[in-house]
């Protein structure tokens, strides 16, 4: 494997980071979005959408070798991402993060990559002043709930149903620690420690 890493994006990642998300959203969530979101993705469109987000330090990039392989956007969760199904805001809204998208190309999965995202984001979350994080996962996106489970998020019992272009997708919301330590995946003599993908 080259050099994996992580570092905030640039304005020139733009282009690479609206492909990893064309990528992912005609794999991985075809059957989730509406066939308009995924047949008429315009990715220099989506790319000037990512500028404001990059521009304010908000998005992160993983990297293999030359390769940009996923991203992570994330910051302070708005009140509709906090709200629960009441309308009521927690104690704590004013020190949530949200991320509201960590994707990586499935064919550089289980590489580590959104692991190290998720741990980049958090820590600099947390140096903004923030003590826990959320994320709204779809309820049938089995892998990204799993990968938030194995960094300690859990459902807290909050769901969403969007209107995605006249097909219904629910989501979860998961919460947990910003506090996260990368750790590879385990050799057979350390299988029992706790592993963020």
């Amino acid at each position: 494997m080259a050099l994996a890493s992580v570092r905030l994006a640039t304005a020139d990642d733009a282009g690479a980071i609206a492909h990893v998300q064309r990528t992912v959203w005609t794999s991985a969530y075809a059957d989730m979005l509406p066939p308009g979101a995924v047949e008429g993705f315009d990715e220099v469109a989506v790319a000037a959408g990512w500028a404001d987000a990059i521009a304010a330090g908000a998005v992160w990039v993983a990297t293999e070798g030359e390769a940009l392989v996923g991203f992570c956007a994330a910051g302070p969760a708005s009140p509709d991402d906090l709200a629960d199904a009441a309308g009521a805001l927690p104690d704590d809204a004013a020190s949530v993060a949200v991320v509201a998208a960590l994707l990586v190309e499935p064919r550089w999965g289980r590489r580590g990559h959104a692991g190290r995202l998720l741990v980049e984001a958090a820590a600099a979350l947390r140096d903004a002043g923030a003590v826990r994080g959320i994320a709204w996962v779809p309820e049938r996106d089995t892998a990204s709930r799993r990968f938030f489970e194995r960094a300690g998020w859990d459902p807290d019992g909050t769901v969403r149903t969007l209107d995605a272009g006249g097909r219904p997708l629910r989501e979860i919301r998961v919460a947990g620690t910003l506090d996260l330590e990368f750790r590879p995946a385990p050799s057979l003599d350390d299988l029992d420690l706790p592993l963020l993908p």
